[in-house]
């Protein structure tokens, strides 16, 4: 039996849907919408307005919206004062290009740099996570003079041509050629150690192993060194905390630049610090920004410091969209509300109480194998035995199915797809954190037995 745990209080009203009914709009999809797209659930969920951490369906239904639109959402739906200024945008001028002068762009890039360490000081904007990565090798390729490129199993950084060559999913691979010049090292994945070794009797040799991969692989002299400081995709794999420190003292005797992959990290998600590079007490060379970076729009953008960022001039480089009026807009005011509302401490306390509410359910549910994240970029990793750690990847499926009967929209991640990932906007509150947790304690007991 399902118990009937409430959601929040929430005093928004959403407005009645008036729209093509959810069948319509189906079969819509599925004669004119390209079939490799997916959708979670056996029926699929319809959203129709949304209100900071919250969803409603086309009956107006309510959900807590645990996986943010994918990590996308960082401030919450609809957000007042980011609607109010994209809408006042939207009416004095949609586009222009880079070729002109807008104010907005400047005045972005300058609070993007301001909340950047060291000589991260300058920034090309784009439309999305696979299109930064990829501007951010083309940068380090032409910056170094070398091709070779390092990144991690168990990664994801895109599904374009050439990001697909520096992710690490079979799932997320076509048949076709890629990763030119793409070597893959071992992450730092201690619950699944790829040298069967256990922290810290290993000496970390996952990391230490990246400087053979470069002697063994490549010509000795590399690009790029590419990689998410806690793995999303992946799984919120978190690695040990000298991991990324061997990294990047190995890639640099390589010559070789360091690249964190904030796209889901970034924006005070971890909570303890603004980046998620800041963790691991490294200095990346390069920041690749999106998803969260404009609470919804399509935004990216890639920081670097000005003399790397010269490597771009002597071609005509050029993005039609990125750092549009309207692009602008909607980031400097995702980063004010950032700023002023609080939200990176808000998601170190929120989260630290969601993470240690889910640890607890450890005690009682077996299914559990792992807790692990920072702040709001949480992953509970599901296995049939504690031992053998088979993944429990029809398991985490049928979790998804169960929370979503009682209101709540998770994620799942991990090359097994055995592994919930819990990455909710960051303006969730601790009443929401303990829905999260009262509702997967039942759902676990049910599935567990």
């Amino acid at each position: 039996m399902t118990r009937n745990i409430p959601l929040p209080v929430c005093d928004h009203k959403p407005r009645p849907y008036t729209g093509p009914s959810k069948a319509e709009v189906l079969a819509l999809r599925q004669q004119y919408l390209t079939p490799a797209l997916i959708t979670y659930y056996k029926e699929p969920f319809m959203a129709v307005e949304g209100h900071m951490q919250y969803l409603w369906d086309e009956t107006g239904r309510r959900y807590l919206d645990g996986f943010a639109g994918i990590v996308t959402v960082s401030v919450g739906h609809c957000h007042p004062k980011i609607v109010e200024r994209v809408r006042e945008q939207v009416g004095l001028l949609q586009h222009t290009t880079t070729i002109y002068m807008h104010p907005t762009v400047g005045q972005y890039a300058k609070k993007l740099a301001d909340h950047m360490p060291g000589d991260l000081k300058v920034t090309y904007f784009t439309n999305s996570g696979s299109e930064t990565n990829d501007l951010a090798i083309l940068t380090a390729r032409m910056h170094t003079g070398a091709f070779d490129v390092i990144a991690l199993r168990n990664a994801y950084h895109g599904g374009s041509q050439s990001t697909m060559g520096l992710t690490a999913h079979s799932t997320w691979k076509y048949a076709t050629p890629h990763s030119f010049g793409v070597h893959h090292g071992m992450p730092g994945y201690c619950y699944r150690c790829p040298l069967g070794l256990t922290y810290p009797s290993c000496d970390v040799k996952c990391a230490k192993d990246i400087g053979e991969l470069i002697k063994f692989t490549t010509p000795g002299k590399v690009a790029a060194f590419i990689a998410e400081p806690i793995m999303g995709v992946g799984g919120a794999v978190t690695p040990p905390k000298e991991y990324f420190k061997i990294v990047y003292e190995e890639v640099r005797k390589a010559g070789g630049l360091c690249i964190a992959d904030e796209v889901q990290t970034g924006f005070g998600r971890t909570g303890t610090k603004f980046w998620g590079f800041q963790n691991w007490d490294v200095m990346p060379d390069m920041v690749c920004m999106a998803k969260g970076i404009g609470n919804g729009t399509a935004l990216g953008a890639v920081t670097t410091t000005p003399a790397i960022a010269k490597a771009m001039t002597g071609k005509l480089h050029f993005n039609t969209f990125g750092g549009n009026p309207v692009q602008a807009t909607y980031g400097l005011a995702t980063l004010e509300v950032i700023d002023e509302e609080g939200i990176q401490a808000n998601a170190l306390k929120v989260g630290t109480r969601l993470k240690d509410g889910l640890t607890a359910l450890m005690d009682k549910h077996q299914l559990i194998g792992e807790v692990r994240g920072m702040g709001l970029m949480l992953g509970v990793e599901l296995v049939k035995n504690r031992q053998t750690k088979e993944p429990a990847s029809a398991e985490a499926a049928q979790v998804l199915e169960e929370a979503r009967t009682r209101g709540l929209l998770l994620g799942k991640g991990g090359l097994y797809g055995n592994t919930l990932r819990i990455k909710p906007p960051m303006c969730i509150t601790e009443a929401d954190a303990d829905f999260m947790v009262a509702c997967l304690d039942e759902v676990l007991g049910a599935i567990g037995k």
